[in-house]
């Protein structure tokens, strides 16, 4: 994979193969593993900043561990592309994120080093403390370690599971992995100095003598003890941030400079010892050790193959936008029109394409943070005083707010839109970020609107639309990647709710197809129509309302209707179209085709589309089968009745 040699990484499949190097050593294999992780990832792509940030953080942690047997539980997984390297999956490593290969995240069925599955945010606390009470709850004796961003602190769940900590009072370790907190060089000293002072184990022994000691003097060894507390918790206010996690029960170390390995593997040794929870605050440097990593920490944190020595990715050919960048411009454009919008996002501006508004009118935009509950409960307070809130939040990332929507939001009749950005197949980021169940999760809800654009164009006049409706939340649902190209006409026009079109009429068979899945369904029409079989394609542009009056129209002119889309099967789009046929009098035969039941790998859009049969090729032939298998059935039927 590389022109470069690495002696020290060619030693070590395993961390049991480092557990005994010298420090020295162990500076030297972290070295490897960065220039080992930047020589692979610009080739491949995938994530590069935080892991970079984090080697020497991993390769102290797991020195120190005896993993396996001892759990590491990673908060998300961008900063754990080093540990992958350490633990039997470096010759692998070019494989991350493609098809059939390594995932970009934590998977417990891809190594038994990774304890945890994990690609939302903030979840590594929680997980970790339900390990360490089955541990306790089975007499069984091993380390638990929680590595967690300080992105994901921003996530309300971290704070819940140190809540419950703090309550339990069980062993366990915290790692805050902190690579944007800006310290001051001459508060560093200090923090330095008492961290390595408190963690000390004379330190804590003295401290403990003293405490048992004055506990024996009765009324004035009470008072003495809380002066000693009082100066001590006094101190740590003056040098370190680690009074709210003290509150929360926790007992804090930190600053921790995160790429000295000396110290890192000093507090780990000495820490592992301590009785309760323990939260070491490590400060580390984001796309460290790589000069266009740490100036562009933005542009590098997720990649494209670049060159190495730049930094900077091969130039791609011009296409369409995507629609995203359509998405972004057009909420700026609406919120010229309507000064009561305004946008919300969750730790996503660019991802998103609000960072248009951002630029443009940065006082009508919010980042909540990776909160998305909070993010959803908050538009419901801004639209209760009238605003009205476009929360764009990933599909997937969505799902986390579920109950607020629910609750806070839809029974409240409250004008929210949800713009959910990556529905259906992401590609390389893999099961965790695909949007394969906001149909099925949304249409549910009541006074909810579902619906999906089958191109930019049709995007942007459903978004000018949802402004338009009152007192009911709105979900446009639409894909990552560029548009199809078409022209897009200035200004916008609304489209009637619970209306779908006919954009091929046909004779054979009619399929029902919703957002990006209409144009696969046209492609596949072409392919049908070599086979004799021609396809009437409906875009039927909303999930809910359904329509109705579609649907009893195609019914009645096809004895054969499809519906696509790129949704789970169960309680997704056709679900709803086979509800609506069941009112009706007449009966059709009915195919619902969509995402299996299932979660679907990683891999690109195209692979993993062709897989489930969702690309033109895949949608004719199942509608082929469809018909020939329906018509095989009647002329059997037909032959014994005949008989």
């Amino acid at each position: 994979m590389s022109e470069h040699t690495y002696p020290m990484l060619d030693r070590v499949n395993v961390p049991a193969d480092f557990r005994n190097f010298s420090v020295p050593e162990l500076k030297a294999l972290a070295d490897d593993v960065r220039a080992y992780l930047i020589d692979v990832v610009s080739k491949t792509g995938g994530h590069l900043g935080a892991g970079l940030g984090s080697v020497e953080l991993t390769v102290a942690l797991h020195h120190i561990f005896n993993t396996p047997h001892d759990k590491l539980v990673w908060d998300v997984g961008h900063q754990a592309y080093p540990h992958k390297i350490l633990t039997g999956r470096k010759d692998r490593l070019h494989t991350i994120r493609q098809y059939k290969g390594l995932s970009g995240f934590l998977k417990r069925t891809e190594s038994e080093y990774d304890t945890f599955g994990a690609g939302h945010a903030s979840t590594a606390i929680s997980a970790a403390l339900g390990m360490v009470a089955a541990r306790d709850f089975n007499n069984e004796d091993y380390d638990v370690v929680a590595i967690v961003g300080d992105g994901s602190m921003t996530g309300g769940m971290v704070y819940e599971g140190m809540n419950n900590a703090g309550i339990l009072k069980k062993d366990f370790i915290v790692v805050l992995n902190d690579n944007n907190m800006s310290i001051a060089p001459n508060v560093w000293a200090i923090s330095n100095y008492f961290t390595q002072l408190i963690a000390n184990p004379s330190y804590n022994r003295f401290k403990a003598n003293v405490y048992e000691l004055t506990g024996k003097l009765d009324t004035w060894g009470d008072r003495i003890r809380r002066v000693a507390a009082r100066l001590e918790e006094g101190v740590k206010v003056i040098v370190t941030p680690g009074m709210l996690f003290e509150a929360l029960g926790f007992r804090y170390f930190g600053p921790i400079n995160g790429h000295n390995i000396a110290q890192l593997v000093e507090i780990f040794r000495d820490v592992k010892e301590y009785r309760g929870p323990i939260l070491v605050h490590v400060t580390t440097q984001k796309g460290k050790g790589y000069k266009p990593a740490e100036e562009d920490v933005q542009r590098l944190h997720g990649v494209t193959p670049f060159d190495k020595v730049t930094g900077v990715a091969a130039k791609k050919s011009d296409g369409p936008p995507s629609y995203t960048k359509i998405f972004g411009k057009a909420v700026v454009e609406l919120a010229r029109q309507n000064p009561k919008l305004v946008g919300i996002t969750a730790a996503m501006p660019d991802g998103t394409g609000l960072d248009f508004l951002q630029k443009e009118m940065p006082d009508r935009f919010y980042d909540v943070g990776i909160a998305e509950q909070h993010g959803v409960t908050f538009a419901a307070g801004l639209a209760t005083q009238g605003c009205i809130p476009i929360a764009a939040i990933y599909s997937t990332f969505l799902q986390r707010a579920f109950d607020q929507i629910i609750h806070d939001i839809a029974l409240q009749h409250l004008h929210v839109i949800f713009a959910l950005d990556r529905g259906g197949l992401v590609g390389a980021d893999g099961p965790t970020h695909h949007g394969a169940f906001d149909l099925s999760y949304l249409r549910l809800i009541p006074e909810m609107i579902v619906m999906a654009p089958k191109d930019e164009s049709e995007l942007r006049n459903m978004l000018f639309t949802a402004t338009r409706v009152e007192n009911r939340p709105v979900a446009i649902r639409y894909p990552r990647g560029n548009g199809i190209g078409i022209p897009l006409k200035e200004g916008f026009e609304e489209i009637p709710i619970g209306k779908g079109e006919i954009v091929r009429p046909g004779k054979h068979l009619a399929i029902l197809a919703i957002g990006l899945m209409v144009q696969n369904a046209l492609k596949a029409s072409e392919i049908l129509a070599q086979q004799g079989i021609d396809a009437e394609i409906v875009n039927m542009r909303f999930v809910k309302p359904i329509d109705a009056v579609m649907i009893e129209d195609v019914a009645n002119r096809f004895e054969y209707l499809m519906t696509v889309e790129d949704n789970s099967c169960v309680g997704g789009f056709g679900s709803a179209v086979a509800e609506a046929l069941a009112t009706l009098t007449r009966r059709v035969s009915l195919k619902i085709h969509g995402l299996p039941d299932r979660f679907v790998d990683h891999g690109t859009p195209d692979e993993l589309y062709r897989d489930v049969k969702l690309d033109a090729e895949g949608i004719a032939n199942v509608a082929s089968e469809f018909l020939h298998s329906e018509h095989a059935v009647l002329a059997r039927t037909v032959g014994a009745i005949a008989n």
